[in-house]
């Protein structure tokens, strides 16, 4: 295989991106849109505006439970339009390369893994904090081959209902849509809030980054909500330190933004949960690439399968 680039593709609840990436894990151009419902439409008008003859394969990542071998994401309760379809061979069919399918959070583990802050660790757990969470877990230097539905394990049986249909769930609590719906609904209720100065008063558009910053700021609504998602965050990881025992926690995706406060409020509440041997032996870190992650694991598919990176 001469040629030498990749397209790396991350699709997820919130955006979908496309990139070239070399054999190095450099992007050299990215493209961006909001994720919509006509996902193929979007998916399509992005590639054709990167595709070249000096394509190798393309790389997908795709928030959800995916079928590797028939190319089909089972399960997607963020980007639900997509299940059932086939992306894979639609895209094969299209531009007559290989197609490599994988969930997002994995992919970006292996992004990670490849030129990141996982580089040097042979086992960690990558969290993928966003409108939902992910999870990939590497062991011994290769992807470990299990779902890795980080968000999804249950930590209150009698909690709020999830996207997945089940109650009490991680996302439900610590997720980016979590947060955004527990500010809001207090909003809704007359809390007083320096965010309700935020879109001319329209608190529906409020983002995670508003949040933050208010929060850094001392807004009390935006402390208390952010603290409350990041010590239910808290709870998975010690849970994840306690099962796996790995070497790393790797945190990536827009919320690992909000570290002053969510994640350092995650910390302290999984290092009073977890098992104290374990947890001293941890490195709770965050992500080196950022949102590029997961297009830059998508891409290393291409390169390198699901091998060893």
């Amino acid at each position: 295989m001469n040629k030498r680039l990749a397209i790396g593709i991350d699709l997820g609840g919130t955006n979908l991106r496309v990139a070239l990436v070399t054999r190095d894990g450099e992007i050299i151009r990215k493209e961006k849109e909001p994720t919509s419902e006509k996902i193929l439409d979007s998916l399509f008008r992005l590639l054709d505006s990167i595709f070249s003859e000096d394509i190798a394969g393309i790389g997908l990542g795709v928030a959800g439970l995916v079928d590797r071998e028939g190319g089909k994401i089972t399960i997607s309760p963020n980007i639900p339009a997509i299940e059932g379809i086939n992306l894979a061979k639609e895209i094969r069919e299209r531009f007559r390369v290989p197609v490599f399918i994988e969930n997002d959070a994995n992919a970006a583990a292996l992004g990670e893994k490849w030129i990141g802050a996982g580089k040097e660790f042979s086992d960690f757990v990558l969290f993928t904090l966003g409108t939902g969470i992910g999870g990939g877990i590497i062991k011994d230097k290769k992807l470990l081959d299990v779902a890795a539905e980080i968000g999804h394990m249950t930590i209150n049986t009698d909690g709020e209902k999830c996207h997945c249909g089940n109650s009490g769930c991680l996302e439900a609590y610590a997720s980016a849509r979590a947060i955004l719906s527990k500010v809001v609904s207090a909003l809704e209720k007359g809390r007083e809030s320096m965010l309700i100065r935020f879109h001319n008063g329209n608190f529906y558009k409020l983002s995670v980054e508003d949040i933050y910053r208010m929060a850094l700021e001392g807004d009390n609504l935006a402390r208390e909500v952010l603290k409350e998602a990041g010590r239910h965050l808290g709870i998975g990881i010690a849970n994840i330190v306690n099962v796996m025992s790995p070497e790393a926690i790797i945190l990536a995706g827009g919320l690992a933004g909000a570290w002053d406060i969510y994640i350092q409020e995650a910390i302290k509440e999984a290092s009073k949960r977890a098992f104290q041997k374990l947890f001293d032996t941890v490195k709770i870190i965050p992500s080196l690439l950022g949102e590029d992650a997961g297009i830059i694991g998508s891409a290393g598919l291409v390169f390198h399968g699901y091998r060893e990176i």
